[in-house]
């Protein structure tokens, strides 16, 4: 079903993954009921589950039938009463969710949302949120993302084609420090060619 559909289950994705583990449940559990009328109507489901998925990525109307739209709950330091009840959320509900985002007082929000899968975003106040490099007039310095390129003595080829490296690079770094791959747990590196090696 895609990877934001593990991560974020929308209501439909929520019923048809129960639909599917009950199915399943009923034709392993049932020795006199053939395999097939488990798997036929599982495969079912999930054919329409990704033509459903297909026809939300290419219709917002549809998406927007199915999955609803974000709410703005707190808008401009204010929380919105109706729109809370409207979700049949509390402002108990409200708090915590804002707890769980290290927010500790409505008076720090300036916009809260709850997304379309039942997620809260925040906007803070200037006055609560943390500084970025730019507002205190320093000049960030470049980072690259780290990818794991040896893991328990195997080289990722894929990890060191993102890297713009290949094995013979690798190779020629572990001969400057006297290793060999098979004894590396783990081996990460970036683009600019920095690394970090953890011995077994």
């Amino acid at each position: 079903m895609g990877k934001r559909q593990i991560s974020d289950l929308q209501t439909t994705e929520l019923v048809v993954t129960m639909l599917i583990s009950d199915l399943a449940s009923m034709a392993l559990q049932t020795p006199s009921t053939p395999l097939m009328y488990g798997l036929i109507p599982m495969g079912v489901l999930i054919v329409m589950e990704v033509i459903l998925s297909g026809a939300m990525i290419s219709s917002g109307k549809l998406r927007r039938l199915i999955c609803g739209n974000p709410v703005v709950v707190i808008n401009n330091g204010e929380v919105d009463n109706v729109q809370l009840r409207r979700l049949r959320m509390s402002v108990l509900d409200l708090e915590e969710a804002l707890r769980q985002q290290s927010i500790f007082s409505f008076k720090d929000v300036k916009y809260a949302i709850v997304e379309t899968n039942g997620t809260l975003s925040v906007l803070k106040t200037p006055e609560a949120d943390n500084p970025t490099v730019g507002d205190i007039g320093l000049t960030p310095t470049e980072k690259e993302i780290e990818v794991i390129v040896i893991s328990d003595g195997e080289l990722n080829i894929g990890a060191l084609d993102f890297c713009g490296a290949n094995k013979s690079d690798v190779m020629h770094i572990l001969k400057k420090k006297h290793l060999e791959p098979k004894d590396i747990m783990m081996m990460t590196m970036d683009k600019n060619m920095n690394y970090n090696i953890t011995k077994k």
